[in-house]
């Protein structure tokens, strides 16, 4: 779980990286996209083309919808945000998702995940105050596309009920690639061999963070190893005051200390209901 959080850290900075470099959104959730096909190529090989089969193509679609808005609007928010103020709020996702859940699923949302709930969005309000030096628009692209993320996270819970995970993971490929490919066309500048050499990092690497956190969560007990997934806020402020010279201010660091608090709690709660 440590290492998946390192990836993601390294992800937002390699986004960072790329955008300054001139690498337009667009091109960058392509080759994102892509590795994730890329990652079950080997096993389509051998199994053919059965790992697509499914009688729950429309909620396979729905989740392609949903990654690829998520991802898309995440990696808009780091162009426009310090990679803190936009790791912090992409952590909103757990709240959204217990607001979900309860109507969604059908699942009974106790008083822990209430409280880490409450608090979550009330360090959003101090963030995103009256008069706070954030970008609006960065930081409504890093909340809708935490929003995205309860379509990814729910509509995964719904699929895995009766489809592989395999299978699952072949359709949001399908889906994401084909969904971004026309806008990375229309988007597409002449690139340097730089270039192409980190988006063949984004496309084969980052995929990992999903496989990471999986075994992690087949090795080790969710509620001692989950919070883990936080340290990625640790390295993404190091490496951005370090690389970048950005740091939060005084009140932003205290919005994240009480969404981050929100979200310990809730992933715990979640971890021991499980």
């Amino acid at each position: 779980m440590a290492a998946a959080a390192v990836l993601f850290a390294a992800e937002v900075l390699m986004i960072r990286w790329m955008t300054l470099r001139g690498i337009p959104v667009e091109v960058q959730l392509f080759a994102r996209a892509l590795g994730q096909l890329l990652w079950v190529t080997p096993r389509i090989a051998t199994s053919g083309l059965a790992v697509f089969r499914t009688r729950r193509l429309p909620m396979h679609a729905l989740r392609g919808l949903s990654s690829l808005i998520c991802w898309g609007l995440y990696y808009y928010s780091f162009t426009r945000l310090d990679m803190a103020t936009g790791t912090v709020l992409s952590f909103t996702n757990v709240m959204f998702t217990t607001l979900l859940a309860g109507p969604v699923l059908g699942e009974r949302v106790d008083r822990w995940r209430w409280f880490g709930t409450i608090a979550g969005l009330l360090g959003v309000a101090v963030m995103l105050r009256p008069g706070a030096q954030v970008d609006v628009l960065g930081a409504a692209a890093a909340i809708v596309a935490a929003i995205a993320w309860c379509g990814i996270t729910l509509s995964s819970r719904a699929l895995t009920r009766t489809d592989a995970t395999l299978t699952v993971l072949a359709w949001v490929g399908v889906f994401t690639s084909l969904g971004v490919l026309p806008l990375a066309v229309r988007a597409w500048v002449p690139l340097e061999l730089v270039d192409l050499g980190l988006l063949l990092v984004i496309a084969t690497v980052m995929p990992g963070i999903i496989f990471l956190v999986t075994e992690a969560l087949r090795h080790g007990e969710a509620s001692a190893i989950a919070p883990f997934q936080y340290l990625r806020l640790v390295v993404v402020a190091i490496a951005g005051w370090a690389i970048f010279g950005e740091l939060p201010d005084a009140w932003g660091w205290l919005g994240a200390a009480i969404i981050l608090s929100g979200a310990l709690v809730i992933t715990v709660a979640e971890a021991r209901r499980r």
